[in-house]
């Protein structure tokens, strides 16, 4: 596909035209439709596609351990999600103290959605019903132990949003295949910062780690320096189990929006 994307000019091929997200050159990173979010990091999005996080597509994020600075990396993108007024789906996250590691991060928590889920089968459908929401804005998704039939359907719900799909897994989950467009290693280092192997991507093959020192992302500052001098600046809701019928109904009224 690449060589035909180099041998016909994108603008005379009507098949290249009507398929952007899924045609890139070999030497070029891949780009969407829909605008990329920045992490915050200009070295990390000057190797991601389209210069940030890519929307519409499944990323996943290969850790070293769970609550390794995972959040940090994403805090400055999710409290850009939430300032917009988009939801953050939170799903079966790997330790407890979630809600209290988002807030101190500086995310309105009245904008973030917990859901805490046991069975893997309740969670990738936990997972397709919150992707159907019309408030959707971000997802975190812990699974440790994704069959390859979940990643698939993931990979495909993820393709029909608009929003930030990211998927946490460990390490060793590397050497198996995935239809994740964009995978990274992340490997805590020392004095807070973390390193970051971009191991699969639409583009030319990333060698060099990037390392990034996880400061307070500069957008971040003003509600940590009011929470400083003890005035209230979010709410944290207790998690909660999945609900199907609650998301069944969102999903429906998000359909019901799209046909109308």
């Amino acid at each position: 596909m690449a060589a035909l994307a180099s041998a016909l000019p994108f603008s005379t091929s009507p098949i290249l035209a009507s398929q952007p997200d899924s045609i890139w050159l070999h030497d070029q990173i891949g780009a969407s439709r829909a605008k990329a979010i920045s992490s915050g990091y200009r070295e990390l999005d000057q190797q991601l596609p389209h210069g940030g996080w890519p929307p519409s597509v499944l990323t996943e994020l290969l850790l070293a351990n769970p609550g390794g600075g995972e959040l940090r990396l994403l805090a400055s993108t999710l409290t850009r999600i939430t300032q917009t007024g988009k939801t953050v789906v939170v799903l079966a996250p790997a330790h407890l103290a979630i809600a209290a590691s988002l807030s101190e991060c500086g995310i309105d928590m009245s904008k973030v959605t917990l859901i805490e889920v046991d069975k893997p089968a309740d969670k990738i459908w936990a997972v397709e019903q919150a992707l159907k929401s019309a408030s959707f804005g971000a997802l975190l998704c812990w699974l440790p132990q994704a069959r390859d039939d979940h990643l698939r359907r993931l990979h495909l719900a993820a393709a029909a949003t608009q929003g930030l799909t990211f998927l946490f897994r460990p390490l060793d989950a590397q050497a198996q295949a995935s239809p994740a467009p964009l995978r990274m290693l992340c490997k805590p280092l020392a004095i807070g910062r973390l390193s970051i192997e971009i191991i699969k991507r639409r583009g030319p093959v990333h060698v060099e780690p990037i390392i990034l020192p996880l400061e307070i992302p500069e957008i971040l500052l003003k509600p940590l320096a009011t929470r400083a001098l003890g005035k209230p600046v979010f709410s944290t809701p207790s998690s909660y189990s999945v609900n199907r019928y609650a998301l069944a109904a969102t999903a429906a009224r998000h359909r019901a929006t799209l046909l109308s």
